[in-house]
């Protein structure tokens, strides 16, 4: 009787407490495994794969997992959001401005995806190394299929049920890792990194298209994040609430121009190309400088790593001006220090809201 009853509750509010939360991620996983396993068992059917490469079992993992991934996170958001409309309205406390519009959700939903394609990709190839020559019996491989499509959509599903700017600062990171991994492990060129990290984008192969549309996504988030992760930035004051849409600008800005890098690839767009990125390193400059008028309530600490990561810059230019560095060092340095930045950013707006919020719980929050 326990037993009927705690399904029942979850059924009535599937997301409503972190248990609940749990056990319906693990039907989600549950239903992806039984629709991956199903499916791949009659398209091996009579045949032995290949861990990696083309028609691998690796291929159909990866672009299994995507296709989950992808589901479980919407499944989630409209989860979200029925449980907010709902007639018990659990979540009234979620403002409005920190709820998901749908090009939020649709960005998101396509890093997950695409998080779980690189990455199912990447772990095949590095199993098909270890393992050359081996193949995987029809039936074991659909069964692989299936416990990955499982695992993807358990973790998609409570990354949007759970999302908080913390947790977005994991997408992001995840999302930049296996993207880029992938493109330079792809490239047709092994020699790219002696002209510069934009030579990635120029090719007409995989590794190309791998590293545009990385970028491309990764503004898209950006963006994202820019409406979502600064509206956790708590402000008492009509000043404040100006500096935080200031500092939300800025975001937005960086974002648009890094998608502006991926767009216009450095063969064709020379120009563009280089004053977007360019453009994102002056946008990221500023806003490290005057975040501390902008924002008050960000912790000194933070500020003060702001300050170092510009100077670690400023002194890699110097060396690239000197022919010291390569244009390649500079860039993957500059690229990592700004979205370690970013990163940290997320994370510090989601651990200072709730000590806002209990410390001036009428504080103005509406810009």
């Amino acid at each position: 009787m326990a037993q009927s009853t705690s399904l029942s509750r979850i059924i009535r509010r599937p997301i409503g407490d972190p248990e609940a939360r749990e056990s319906t991620a693990l039907l989600v996983g549950t239903a992806a495994f039984v629709i991956g396993t199903v499916p791949a068992i009659l398209l091996f059917w009579g045949r032995d794969l290949p861990i990696s490469g083309r028609g691998s079992l690796g291929d159909a993992a990866a672009v299994g997992a995507a296709i989950a991934a992808l589901l479980a996170f919407v499944l989630g958001c409209l989860l979200r959001r029925a449980q907010r409309l709902g007639p018990d309205r659990t979540q009234q406390s979620e403002p409005t401005w920190r709820r998901l519009h749908w090009y939020d959700v649709a960005a998101l939903c396509l890093a997950h995806a695409v998080i779980a394609l690189l990455g199912w990709v990447g772990l095949a190839a590095v199993f098909g190394a270890g393992f050359q020559g081996a193949l995987v019996y029809s039936v074991t491989a659909a069964i692989l299929v299936g416990v990955v499509m499982a695992i993807t959509a358990y973790a998609a599903f409570l990354s949007a049920v759970n999302l908080t700017p913390m947790l977005l600062s994991i997408v992001l990171a995840m999302f930049l890792v296996v993207g880029t991994l992938a493109s330079t492990l792809s490239a047709s060129d092994p020699l790219w990194w002696q002209k510069n990290l934009s030579t990635l984008g120029i090719s007409d192969d995989i590794s190309s298209l791998t590293f545009n549309l990385t970028l491309i996504i990764a503004g898209v988030m950006v963006t994202t994040i820019s409406h979502y992760a600064t509206a956790w930035l708590p402000v008492a004051t009509p000043a404040e609430a100006r500096g935080r849409a200031l500092v939300r600008l800025a975001l937005i800005v960086i974002g648009i121009l890094l998608a502006c890098v991926g767009l216009f690839p450095v063969d064709e767009h020379l120009e563009v190309h280089n004053l977007s990125a360019t453009g994102m390193a002056i946008v990221y400059v500023v806003l490290v400088i005057a975040l501390r008028s902008l924002v008050p309530s960000m912790p000194r600490v933070f500020i003060m790593l702001g300050y170092l990561f510009v100077g670690v810059i400023v002194v890699l230019a110097a060396f690239f001006i000197s022919g010291y560095y390569n244009l390649t060092a500079v860039e993957l340095v500059a690229f990592a220090l700004i979205f370690a930045w970013l990163i940290v950013f997320l994370r510090t707006a989601g651990a200072i809201a709730p000590v806002a919020v209990a410390e001036e719980p009428t504080a103005v929050a509406h810009s």
